[in-house]
């Protein structure tokens, strides 16, 4: 295994690379998708399964027509056969996995579910981080992909992936007499053990903490500078901020719903109850020194991030690249 190699299983590792550095979907890629257990043939699996996946196996983008799913008993299988072609063909109109997402984050309509955008973001990540890969940010970076679920206690504001979080309360209840009362434990990637997470990436079961003046937020800003850079080609700076006290504020955006509502109704000077103030978690200030139109020529946006009324994070990365006030967004 190579030094600091992450997300083995993200399929990163199978894509080829253009001039650009970005993604190109291979046949090793998508052949990926076919072995899936939603898809990969059992014992009981008929004879039309059998061969149509034979044939995507040896030619995964094979055009594949209604009739020959049809043939399938399984209704289930075809499916699943129905969701990974869609996203196939998709892909298959791009000439980039990144220029796909791009799409999709500027109004594209797709008909696969988001768990494939999702795979999409964090194997743009897993490029984007390529170089160099510095731990906390890698950390970081999960919340672009995967829910988090947050924990606020005196001075740290603590994120962990949701999935893995309800998986350890699952395994915990079945041995507690009151599962309202669990606690779950999760390690906390700081600097003095970042190196630990290396080894278990793919599990995505270590926790960061994204208070103010913390490591982690400042990680989680240098991976959304980085992600600003990889699809608009502009610099950007982003530090982190705990008030907007701006009596020209101009522009702002929200990294998920609630922080772009709770923003909104400040913006409008409309009253905000605490309550809904503290779910900002975050609060960055960008800047760029080109690429805005000129209204907004050396004056700051306004980034923030928010847990929903779950302490849930659900991160829309795609807001970071459509509502910055771009002078040209084609």
């Amino acid at each position: 295994m190579v030094q600091n190699d992450f997300w083995l299983t993200s399929g990163w590792h199978l894509l080829d690379h253009n001039n650009d550095g970005h993604l190109v979907p291979t046949e090793d890629f998508m052949r990926a998708y076919f072995y899936r257990p939603e898809v990969a043939p059992i014992e009981e699996s008929c004879e039309a399964e059998i061969e149509l996946h034979k044939r995507l196996v040896d030619k995964p983008f094979d055009i594949v027509d209604k009739k020959e799913l049809n043939l399938i008993r399984d209704k289930d299988v075809i499916f699943n056969y129905e969701v990974i072609l869609k996203f196939r063909d998709f892909l298959s109109k791009y000439p980039t996995l990144d220029s796909a997402y791009l799409a999709i984050a500027r109004g594209q309509a797709v008909d696969f579910p988001p768990l494939f955008v999702d795979q999409m973001v964090q194997i743009i990540l897993r490029n984007i981080l390529n170089q160099s890969p510095y731990a906390l940010q890698v950390r970081a970076s999960e919340i672009f992909f995967r829910t988090q679920v947050v924990t606020i206690a005196e001075d740290e504001i603590m994120v962990a992936d949701e999935a893995t979080v309800e998986l350890q309360a699952e395994k915990k209840s079945t041995k507690a007499n009151d599962p309202k009362k669990l606690e779950v434990d999760i390690d906390i990637l700081r600097e003095s053990s970042a190196d630990n997470y290396w080894g278990r990436s793919d599990k995505f079961d270590t926790s960061i903490d994204l208070a103010y003046t913390k490591p982690g937020l400042d990680a989680l800003a240098r991976v959304i500078e980085k992600w600003v850079h990889h699809f608009l080609s502009i610099e950007v700076s982003i530090k982190p901020m705990q008030k907007i006290e701006d009596e020209k504020w101009s522009w702002h955006l929200g990294l998920d719903s609630d922080s772009n509502n709770i923003l909104n109704d400040l913006y409008n000077g409309l009253d905000v109850t605490d309550e809904r103030l503290k779910q900002i978690l975050c609060l960055f200030q960008l800047d760029a020194e080109d690429g805005f139109v000129q209204e907004m020529y050396g004056k700051p946006v306004y980034v923030g991030l928010a847990m929903n009324d779950s302490s849930k994070i659900k991160f829309k990365p795609q807001n970071i690249l459509t509502n910055l006030p771009l002078l040209d967004n084609s």
